[in-house]
């Protein structure tokens, strides 16, 4: 019997601008449409177009995470830029998310 490999679905999401309470529903949006579709096993969310996140777009990341976890779905963030990486340091939210530099390097983890 030949192995069989499986590669895993990724959805990708890529919000531009600011995240905050203004839009968060937006994103909140297109999160849960993502997470919902039947197949998709990993939905990365590309920061790299992102110029600020406030505590509402954090919490929309949170509760994607979260609902993620519920449907047996992976949740990861990447190309973070150095001010947005702050505040998830200072979030501790660092610990909680899998942060990747690029999308690229998604296909090797």
């Amino acid at each position: 019997m030949l192995p069989v490999l499986t590669y895993p679905t990724i959805t990708v999401i890529r919000p531009q601008g600011c995240l905050n309470a203004a839009n968060a529903w937006e994103l909140e949006r297109d999160l849960t449409t993502a997470l919902a579709q039947d197949g998709d096993t990993i939905l990365l969310v590309d920061l790299a177009s992102v110029e600020s996140i406030d505590s509402a777009g954090l919490m929309v990341l949170v509760s994607a995470l979260k609902l993620a976890g519920r449907l047996g779905r992976s949740f990861r963030v990447s190309s973070v830029s150095p001010a947005i990486r702050i505040i998830f340091e200072l979030t501790q939210l660092d610990r909680v998310f899998e942060i990747f530099g690029e999308e690229t390097e998604l296909a090797v983890a």
